[in-house]
């Protein structure tokens, strides 16, 4: 079943889906307890975002919108929208709701998993999904220009690049990359078990790791960033997506 969500809903709410934060649609779930978005029905397609939108949400509000996405994704009800008509809603401007660095990895395209349409999110995209002083820049473009509210870090089980900096692969400029994940898989010295790539509870406890890790270096790297959040202009969090259920968990 696919579900459409009404504009007007969105605007009066912001309680409810960071899906809709995605989709400009999803935003539209503000309105209604998260529990009840999927069964919101609405006239409208999915839209995409707008400067005005972009200024009535919140971050908490776009944090909810992305779990109201996500549950969407995971139970099949996708919101219907037109994709040729978001290329011409945003052919001369663009106002995501938030910034989502995230893994390369093909099981999990930010956009489809909070079942966001094209102009809502912006997607930073590297193996092991760290940062360094190009994607912090990126971030600072999207939050501080482009008035993005949200930073998500977001990490996956069953990581390949977690897995290959476990086991210390060389590889071209892949052995560099992978060093830049190691302090994760060192904090967890204590973690029960063998600490090789074939201990999956290990490899997603570091992933999970670097998540949290990620968030202290954007902090740490930038100044811009770290004190919009002190400011509450934007706020920044993390997450892991299960490649296995297609499920979002949000750490605390």
């Amino acid at each position: 079943m696919k579900t459409t969500l009404g504009r007007r809903a969105f605007v009066k709410t912001g309680a409810c889906g960071f899906a809709g934060l995605a989709t400009g649609t999803l935003l539209n779930f503000a309105a209604t307890p998260l529990a009840a978005v999927a069964q919101q029905p609405s006239s409208q397609q999915g839209k995409t975002m707008t400067k005005e939108w972009q200024d009535t949400l919140t971050p908490e509000q776009i944090i909810a919108l992305a779990k109201a996405g996500n549950q969407r994704f995971v139970k099949g009800e996708r919101i219907e929208r037109d994709y040729q008509q978001d290329v011409q809603a945003t052919k001369n401007a663009q106002h995501p709701a938030a910034i989502i660095l995230s893994c390369i990895d093909s099981r999990a395209p930010a956009e489809i998993i909070f079942d966001a349409g094209i102009g809502n999110i912006f997607n930073a995209r590297v193996a092991g999904n760290f940062v360094d002083l190009d994607i912090a820049g990126s971030m600072e473009y999207a939050c501080k220009v482009a008035g993005s509210k949200l930073v998500l870090v977001l990490g996956h089980t069953n990581c390949g690049a977690i897995k290959g900096a476990i086991d210390k692969v060389q590889l071209g400029n892949l052995t560099q990359l992978l060093e830049k994940l190691r302090p994760a898989v060192d904090a967890l010295r204590d973690f029960p078990g063998e600490h090789n790539s074939h201990n999956k509870a290990f490899v997603d406890a570091v992933a999970t790791k670097n998540v949290q890790l990620t968030l202290e270096n954007i902090r740490h790297i930038s100044p811009i960033l770290n004190k919009m959040e002190q400011d509450k202009q934007i706020m920044m969090a993390g997450a892991m997506y299960n490649v296995g259920t297609g499920q979002v968990e949000f750490l605390s």
